[in-house]
């Protein structure tokens, strides 16, 4: 099957040569063509250009099963790539949104039992059907919001038993969704409440039960550690990567949530694909980053949530550094995985431009979750993934308009949802 989306307003970032990423200055910068035609075959993109340039394909060969869609007054985007979830979770955590309302700081709930202990423990009680179908609604919602690959972290587990369960409904939803999804194993996301002065041994579970298990059924992509004060060292840190990437799995580091915890400069020491949150970033980290293969991801939603410092993200792009934004969808510090709603918190409290947040949520987070050679952009050869957004006068619009839902249709690997 043909898809010919013509007369598109503006089609939005379009890539004419592969690039990784976007960086420094460069991410003010958005290409665009505007009165544009995009074409899909089958589920990847072939052509595109300027309405007056397209071709005649009723004389092509092969061109008499195309359908066309009339994009008059719409614009045309990459779907998002969302590269830092944990969306696949038992329960919600609203209690602890009223105790967070009464003034209690993160770690304060933590040692409390509540945050990540508290998903672990409903995790535990929750069967993989269970996990399976309520992971399908938040996929369900999340491609309506115009988000079309994501990473799903393990983490709620804790166990072995409880980890290998969330990683094998990752893998699940892999065969089951439209979306691109990579997983990340993160069973160093809290230290279970019955290791808790016993920290050294959980690590040792971790990597000489868990990674092993994980890498025999070929659960994860990546591996992933909660390196941040009041949870995982540097130190093991350091061991768990190390073990995860004799196994295969590339690195993805959460550090400096909390404070300047070392986790930006061990995570680049293991080329990490990404350094997430961040919002504890200073000159050494930045020097750390310069130059390396790990992409800066900012998590917007998550600090909005927790009313936490913004993380420096214009002192990174000035410094020539790429940002890759996420959603950090997961039920205690960042309950949704609107992709719109990021950029647009982006724009209004770290004061990126809408051509960067776009960027961000594009290009540079498909980077930081691998698949910036088949999503991203708008290129011959990508994955068509694609959304059509409802009338709208500009691109800025977009994160403008931080409550509307912008979105008309939502095409993913070519097929029209």
């Amino acid at each position: 099957m043909k898809l010919l989306i013509s007369n598109i307003k503006t089609l939005v970032q379009v890539d004419t040569e592969a690039r990784k990423w976007v960086a420094g200055t460069d991410m003010a910068n958005l290409n665009c063509i505007d009165d544009a035609y995009l074409l899909i075959e089958g589920d990847k993109i072939t052509d595109f250009g300027k309405m007056e340039d397209i071709p005649d394909f009723d004389d092509k060969e092969g061109f008499d099963c195309i359908e066309e869609y009339d994009a008059t007054g719409r614009m045309v985007f990459p779907s998002f790539c969302d590269s830092h979830t944990h969306l696949v979770y038992a329960g919600s955590r609203e209690i602890e949104y009223s105790d967070k309302i009464k003034g209690l700081s993160y770690e304060e709930i933590a040692k409390r039992g509540g945050g990540i202990l508290n998903s672990a423990k409903l995790m535990h009680e929750a069967t993989e059907e269970e996990l399976f179908e309520s992971a399908m609604e938040r996929i369900h919602e999340i491609i309506s919001l115009g988000t079309g690959a994501v990473e799903i972290k393990s983490g709620y587990g804790l166990t072995v038993a409880d980890e290998l369960k969330m990683l094998r409904v990752i893998k699940r939803l892999k065969k089951s969704t439209p979306l691109t999804i990579k997983s990340s194993f993160l069973g160093a996301h809290a230290v279970p409440a019955e290791y808790i002065g016993r920290q050294g041994e959980y690590v040792d579970m971790v990597i000489n039960e868990m990674i092993p298990m994980v890498a025999a059924e070929d659960l994860a992509d990546y591996i992933d550690v909660f390196c941040d004060k009041g949870f995982f060292t540097v130190e093991d840190t350091d061991r768990i990567l190390n073990a995860g990437m004799k196994h295969g799995m590339r690195a993805k580091i959460h550090a400096n949530e909390l404070d300047y915890s070392g986790g930006i400069q061990v995570g680049v020491k293991y080329n990490a694909l990404s350094v997430d949150h961040l919002e504890f970033v200073g000159d050494a980290e930045i020097e750390a980053l310069k130059g390396s293969e790990t992409m800066p991801t900012v998590l917007p939603g998550a600090a909005f949530f927790l009313n936490m410092v913004c993380s420096p993200v214009r002192k990174m792009m000035d410094a020539g550094l790429p940002i890759a934004l996420a959603s950090d969808f997961n039920p205690g510090s960042s309950p949704s995985g609107n992709m719109k709603f990021i950029m647009s918190l982006a724009c209004i409290n770290y004061k990126m431009l809408p051509q960067e947040a776009i960027n961000a949520t594009t290009l540079n987070s498909a980077y930081a979750m691998g698949v910036e050679d088949e999503l991203g952009s708008i290129a011959k050869g990508k994955i068509a993934n694609v959304y059509i957004t409802k009338e709208i006068p500009s691109v800025e619009y977009m994160p403008y308009a931080y409550g509307s839902n912008l979105i008309d249709v939502v095409i993913l690997r070519g097929k029209v949802l």
